[in-house]
C-alpha cells in the first residue's frame, strides 16, 4: 500500500505548482544562477594570445585538459576566469571531511552541531583560497612556458593571472552555497552539471563532424549512441533502487483505545553517495596534473613529466587510481551522510524495530551490514559507468563530455533536483491543508459560540 507522502506527491499537478510562490522564487534563483556561471565562462583571462593558446589546447584536449574542460563547463577551452573551476573547493572539501575524522578537535567541532559545521565551513574556505592560489600559480608558469601564449610575461601576468582564476573560484564557490541555501539542489552539482550540459552539444556535433570526415567509422558513432543511451537507462535504474528494511511498531493504548501496529520500511539506496564519489576523485586526480597540463614538457621537471606520461586519460594507472578513488569515496562518503548508530537510537526512541533484530546495537550492526552489501555494489556500478566507457573513449579520441562520468553527473543530478522539488511541492500541499483546517476549525468555534 502506498504511503500518505506517496498519495500525496500523486495528486502533484501543474495547478499546484502554480500556486506554490516560494518553490517558483528557488527555481528562478537558480536559474538565474546557473546562468551567471554560464556568462563568466566567457570572460577571458587578460593578457593572453587566444590563437596561440587555442594551438596549444588542441595539442592536448584529448588528455588531462579535455577532463578538466568537462568539470570546468568549457572554460579551460576558453581560459576564462572560471578556468579553475569548482575542483579547489571540491578538493578543499575531501581533505577537511578526511581530516575530521583523523584530528579529534576537528571531530569535535563536527559533533557540535550547526555552529561546529559553520566554523568547519570557514576552514574549508581557507583551503580553498589555498589550492587555488597554487593552481592558479602553476597555470601562470605553464601559460609562460608556452610559445607565444602570454602576450608580457612576467610577475604583473602572474600576478594578474592568480587574482583572476582564485576571484573566479572563489565566486563560484560562493554561487554554489546560494544556490544550495536560497535555490533548488545541491548548488555545487548544480554548476558542473550547467557545464557539462551546455557543452554536450558541441561534443556531439564534433563526434557527427569526425564522422562525415571519415575519421571515426560510422558503426563506431552508432555503438558510441546505443552506448551511451544503454548507459542512462542503468544509471536511472540504479539511482532509483533501494533496499527496504522492514520497520514495525508495537502496539500501542491511548486512553481506553487500543491501536494496532504499524509498519513501514528504512530505505536504503543501492547508491547512496550519489555522484560525489567519481566528482571527488576526478578532483583529486586533476590537482596534481593542472601545471602538467598546461606546461609544455620541454619546461616541465622530470617528475612532472613522469606524471603527464602515467597519468593522462586512458593510462593504464589513471583509470587504476581513478577506479580505486571511486570505491573509496563511495565508502567515505556514505559513511559521513548515514550513521547506522543514530539511525538505530532513533527507531529505538520512537518505538520501532526490525523484526528477529534487538533494538539498540544489534539493529545498529544489523543496519552497517546491509549498508555495506549494497555499497559494494553501489561502488562497482560506478566504477564500470565512469571507467568502461572511458577506456573506449580514449582509445578511439572522443570528447570527455560523452563519457560515463559526465552521463552520470547529467542524469543522477536531474533526478536529485526533482525529488527536492518534489519536496517542496509536497511541504506546500500540507501547508495547504494545515490553513484549510484551522479554517474550518475557527468557522466551528464561532458557529458553536453563537
Amino acid at each position: 500500500m502506498a504511503s500518505a507522502a506517496e498519495q500525496l506527491a500523486a495528486n502533484l499537478s501543474f495547478s499546484n505548482f502554480s500556486k506554490a510562490t516560494e518553490l517558483k522564487k528557488r527555481l528562478w534563483f537558480t536559474l538565474g544562477a546557473l546562468i551567471i556561471y554560464r556568462l563568466g565562462t566567457y570572460i577571458p583571462l587578460p593578457g593572453i594570445n587566444p590563437e596561440a593558446y587555442a594551438r596549444a589546447f588542441d595539442t592536448q584536449s584529448q588528455g588531462v585538459l579535455g577532463l578538466f574542460n568537462m568539470f570546468a563547463g568549457g572554460a579551460v577551452e576558453r581560459l576564462a576566469i572560471f578556468a579553475l573551476g569548482i575542483m579547489p573547493y571540491i578538493s578543499a572539501a575531501i581533505i577537511m571531511q578526511l581530516m575530521t575524522s583523523i584530528v579529534p578537535s576537528l571531530e569535535q567541532l563536527k559533533k557540535e552541531g550547526e555552529q561546529g559545521r559553520k566554523v568547519i565551513n570557514q576552514y574549508t574556505r581557507y583551503g580553498t583560497v589555498i589550492l587555488a592560489m597554487l593552481q592558479a600559480y602553476g597555470i601562470a608558469i605553464g601559460l609562460e612556458g608556452g610559445t607565444g601564449i602570454v602576450a608580457d610575461p612576467g610577475w604583473f601576468f602572474r600576478i594578474t593571472a592568480v587574482l583572476s582564476l582564485v576571484g573566479g573560484t572563489m565566486f563560484l564557490m560562493w554561487l554554489g552555497e546560494q544556490v544550495t541555501a536560497r535555490g533548488v539542489g545541491n548548488g555545487i552539482s548544480l554548476i558542473i552539471f550547467a557545464g557539462i550540459v551546455a557543452a554536450m552539444p558541441g561534443a556531439l556535433a564534433q563526434l557527427f563532424e569526425q564522422g562525415r570526415q571519415g575519421v571515426i567509422a560510422t558503426p563506431v558513432i552508432l555503438a558510441i549512441l546505443i552506448g551511451m543511451i544503454v548507459v542512462i537507462c542503468a544509471i536511472v535504474f540504479v539511482e532509483r533502487a533501494q533496499r527496504r528494511i522492514l520497520i514495525q511498531y508495537p502496539k500501542r493504548q491511548v486512553g481506553m483505545k487500543m491501536f494496532q501496529g504499524d509498519t513501514s520500511h528504512l530505505p536504503l539506496k543501492l547508491n547512496t553517495a550519489g555522484v560525489i564519489p567519481p566528482i571527488f576523485a576526478s578532483s583529486l586526480l586533476l590537482l596534481p596534473l593542472t601545471v602538467a597540463g598546461f606546461a609544455g614538457s620541454g619546461t616541465m621537471p622530470e617528475w612532472l613529466n613522469v606524471i603527464a606520461a602515467n597519468l593522462g586519460r586512458g593510462q593504464p594507472l589513471y583509470l587504476l587510481l581513478y577506479a580505486a578513488l571511486i570505491v573509496f569515496f563511495a565508502f567515505f562518503y556514505t559513511a559521513i551522510v548515514f550513521n547506522p548508530k543514530d539511525t538505530a537510537d532513533n527507531l529505538k526512541k520512537q518505538g520501532g524495530f526490525i523484526p528477529g533484530i534487538r533494538p539498540g546495537e544489534r539493529t545498529a550492526d544489523y543496519i552497517e551490514y546491509v549498508l555495506t552489501r549494497i555499497t559494494v555494489v553501489g561502488a562497482i556500478y560506478l566504477v564500470i559507468v565512469c571507467l568502461i566507457p572511458e577506456m573506449f573513449l580514449s582509445n578511439v579520441g572522443i570528447s570527455a563530455f560523452l563519457g560515463g562520468t559526465s552521463l552520470l553527473i547529467m542524469v543522477s543530478v536531474p533526478m536529485d533536483t526533482i525529488q527536492q522539488i518534489q519536496g517542496h511541492m509536497l511541504a506546500h500541499q500540507y501547508e495547504g491543508l494545515v490553513r484549510k483546517s484551522q479554517l474550518r476549525g475557527g468557522k466551528s468555534g464561532r458557529r458553536s459560540k453563537k
